[in-house]
């Protein structure tokens, strides 16, 4: 028992120190406990076939084809259309269909989805976006306690009260509890939102594509560290593409964009000067102006080696007198991306990124816990909640939109989905599989419902390939959540379970039901903390159990508590994915999620303490 507690302190630590992937010390755990002979390899691996997994990785695939035929965000359009220029309004709206997408779409999916259509909301409606982000992470969270889907956690005490005999949730078993949730956390937000929120993040922006993005050039200083520099005749750079220059690698400066006399007559009356990305395949040729990023001595030393003539800030281009300060975004533009938590370029340096490669754009900055980036860029690993300034054309931009699942596009308008005809099919296959797991006359299992729409999803074309709908799939949540299931295990056949609900029992049992709960609720709250949700519902689920039965009660408030303290974790940026998420793009600082999420959690637990027995009695 003593070494399965050791194992699982160990884990705890490497949990809450971020240092190593959750997946990774879930796995060394597992290892572990079949090295020592506390679990058997059969018993080890049974998470990998357990019906909780499995029904997760469906989950991600038929919200991966909701998401990706636009159904939700078809929905979610017209609905926040609704709310006009009203603020109050507006604010409900984003809670309501946050809560409902949530419902059915994972948490992370969620605010992934309605990220971009908040923010350029809010920058058209002049509304200050930080007031709506963290409510929008919170709301994700609130719609997970709608459906058995919604979250993990949900799964896992269905799970748990399978195994242990009892009868099964339903679909809807967890709606009442969902609603409370959303009407407790709209109740508490929209103050505290307003009292701690509307000072944070942006400023108010005009919905005028040219102000907003002027602002974001200057917030990462690219006025600042911009000069321009002219191709002389004798310049070596003539004739040659700027791949074959390795201008990063030698120089330490960026070429951002080649401006060049059009030689179009038609194009002469109405611009002297084209407008080009520097492209990897973009030849230099003489009298090129070149807008070159990086400190200035590394621009001048750039300038004197390769002949090339530093122009002024007053310096003509054409016949248009141009000021090095100001960048034009009339074919070339920018913008903010967030990379997700599951992102394949978490941990990758800049220069492997693809961008360029892939979606012709380019890395100008990264924005990380408030701090700027914007030196020596191309080996700085990115993190996740990172956000990336990109530079490219305004269509390549907008095929960024394409990979929700790596990243999500700020501020611009997302890409026309390909897929949108699909939406009907996706919505059709989705309700089937509703229907399927609410009614029991339908001899169906949940995870065979779940399975079955997973696979027409890929069928039917609702994604562009199947290579497509395994990217949907969060590989480190699926195993994660499987190593850790024998944990559980283990834990109850050291009778380590046993021995934490004995003593919780014994310390608040005799003080009754409503106390117990409590401690089991606070306890979660505090673990969900430090711990993924997922892994605090594995662990307490089955101790939650063993102190139901040990009093004899009915076990169902208890697991309740367990699921919905483990997914109403607000108080810190790193307890939930979504969380996370929202922090770079609303601004936030860690002591914006205690100011806002710690009443609001707190309130949450004690609203619950005494509604989960309503709902489901002792």
């Amino acid at each position: 028992m003593y070494i399965t507690l050791i194992i699982l302190f160990l884990s705890a630590i490497f949990f809450m120190s971020g240092k190593v992937r959750s997946d990774l010390v879930a796995l060394c755990a597992l290892v572990l406990l079949i090295i020592f002979g506390i679990l058997t390899p059969e018993e080890a691996l049974t998470g990998f076939s357990n019906s909780v997994v499995i029904m997760m990785i469906g989950l991600f695939v038929v919200g991966g084809a909701i998401f990706q035929t636009g159904l939700a965000k078809m929905i979610s359009s017209r609905i926040l259309k609704l709310a006009g220029d009203s603020e109050l309004k507006l604010f409900v709206l984003i809670v309501l269909v946050t809560a409902f997408i949530g419902a059915f779409v994972s948490n992370t999916g969620t605010v992934a989805l309605m990220l971009p259509i908040v923010v350029s909301m809010a920058m058209g409606t002049q509304i200050n976006v930080s007031r709506l982000l963290m409510p929008l992470a919170f709301a994700s969270s609130m719609g997970g306690m709608m459906t058995l889907i919604g979250t993990p956690p949900n799964l896992v005490i269905q799970e748990a009260l399978t195994s242990a005999g009892y009868t099964p949730l339903t679909f809807f078993s967890f709606t009442p509890v969902g609603l409370v949730c959303v009407a407790v956390g709209l109740i508490i937000l929209i103050p505290l939102s307003k009292i701690f929120l509307t000072k944070k993040g942006d400023k108010d922006r005009k919905g005028k594509k040219n102000k907003s993005l002027k602002e974001l050039a200057g917030e990462y200083q690219l006025f600042q560290n911009l000069c321009r520099v002219q191709v002389e005749s004798k310049s070596p750079l003539t004739g040659k593409t700027i791949q074959e220059l390795s201008i990063p690698q030698r120089y330490n400066v960026g070429i951002m964009e080649v401006r060049r006399q059009s030689s179009s007559s038609r194009r002469h009356f109405f611009k002297t000067m084209s407008q080009e990305m520097a492209a990897a395949d973009t030849v230099i040729q003489e009298n090129d102006i070149l807008y070159v990023l990086g400190d200035f001595t590394n621009v001048e030393h750039f300038a004197e080696e390769n002949t090339l003539k530093l122009l002024d800030t007053h310096a003509t281009e054409g016949t248009v007198e141009a000021k090095s300060e100001e960048l034009e975004f009339t074919e070339i533009g920018i913008a903010e991306i967030v990379l997700m938590p599951a992102s394949n370029l978490v941990n990758k340096p800049v220069k492997d990124s693809g961008f360029r490669e892939k979606y012709g754009v380019n890395i100008l900055g990264i924005q990380r816990k408030r701090q700027y980036i914007l030196k020596n860029l191309k080996d700085e690993k990115m993190h996740s909640g990172d956000v990336l300034l990109v530079q490219g054309t305004w269509e390549n931009i907008a095929r960024l939109s394409e990979d929700p699942s790596d990243w999500v596009v700020l501020g611009q308008p997302l890409a026309k989905v390909t897929l949108n005809h699909k939406a009907p099919v996706a919505a059709i296959i989705m309700l089937g599989m509703v229907v399927m797991m609410m009614f029991d006359f339908i001899p169906i299992a949940p995870v065979t419902a779940v399975m079955i729409a997973g696979l027409l999803m890929v069928l039917t074309g609702c994604f562009r390939n199947v290579e497509a709908a395994y990217k949907t799939i969060n590989w480190e949540s699926i195993v994660l959540i499987a190593a850790m299931m024998p944990m559980s295990l283990a834990l109850e056949k050291t009778g380590a379970s046993n021995l934490v609900s004995q003593s919780l029992v014994n310390g608040l049992g005799s003080y009754g039901p409503y106390i117990l709960l409590a401690g089991i609720y606070f306890t979660t709250s505090l673990m969900t903390m430090f711990i993924s949700n997922t892994a605090t519902a594995v662990l307490l689920a089955p101790i939650a159990l063993q102190a139901a039965i040990q009093l004899d009660l009915s076990p169902y408030p208890f697991l309740f508590a367990v699921t919905v303290a483990a997914s109403m974790c607000f108080a810190s940026p790193f307890s939930t994915p979504p969380n996370a998420l929202v922090m770079p793009a609303g601004r936030y600082t860690f002591m914006d999620y205690v100011k806002v999420g710690l009443p609001l959690q707190i309130i949450m637990g004690i609203v619950m303490i005494f509604v989960l027995p309503l709902l489901f009695p002792f």
